[in-house]
This record gives structure tokens, C-alpha cells and sequence, in this order.
């Protein structure tokens, strides 16, 4: 058993974002068997880019702020209480344009995978 409180995590800017960070709350490294459990935030005004992850699919909840969410062809506003699932090898991309901070938790299946930015 592990308990990690999200202070003692720091937060790493994510490569090729603006103002996006992750903190990697649970995970391989800390001997989860499953999955993995990371934590996003994205600053007003920041972004994530394109991208994709042919290996896995992934689940969101989001917890803080509106932000814009493109997932395959459709884009969405998403806000608190909102649950995400993005597919295998579908592109999506984050974009906060509100005036506070967007934060989500991002669950993977725990194996390797690569992200392909676009």
C-alpha cells in the first residue's frame, strides 16, 4: 500500500505545452500493478498540443475550471463533475482560455506507450 499527498509531488511542465503541468501521483514506479493515476493542470491562457497514444486509452475527471477539449473530430467544453474516456490512437488535444487554473485526473493502463505529438 502506498498513500501519496499531491504537495509532496512535484508538478513537470509537459513537453511541447504552454502553462500544462503533470504530476505523477500514482504510479509504475510506486509498484501499481493496473494503472497509473496522474494529475494535470492547465494555466488560463495554456495548452496541450495534439497529440495521440496508439497503445492505450485513457480515462478524465475533471475536478477545476472549463476548458476545451478536442477528442477525433469533435471538440467539447468540459467543466467539473465531467468524465472523459479518449480511445487508442485518437487525436485530442486541451486548450484553457477561462481566467483559472483547469485541473483533471488522468488514469492509464500501466504499461508502455509512446505519445505522438502532431
Amino acid at each position: 500500500m502506498i498513500i501519496k499527498n499531491e504537495e509532496g509531488v512535484k508538478p513537470i511542465l509537459i513537453e511541447g505545452s504552454e502553462q500544462a503541468f503533470i504530476q505523477p501521483l500514482i504510479t509504475r514506479f510506486d509498484g501499481a500493478p493496473n494503472f497509473e493515476l496522474r494529475k494535470f493542470t492547465i494555466k488560463p491562457g495554456g495548452r496541450i498540443p495534439a497529440h495521440l497514444h496508439p497503445e492505450i486509452e485513457h480515462v478524465q475527471y475533471v475536478l477545476k475550471g472549463r476548458y476545451r477539449v478536442k477528442i477525433g473530430e469533435e471538440i467539447h467544453d468540459v467543466k467539473p463533475g465531467d468524465a472523459i474516456l479518449i480511445p487508442p490512437n485518437t487525436v485530442h488535444y486541451y486548450e484553457n482560455s477561462g481566467d483559472e487554473d483547469a485541473v483533471f485526473l488522468c488514469i492509464i493502463p500501466r504499461r508502455e506507450y509512446s505519445t505522438i505529438m502532431l
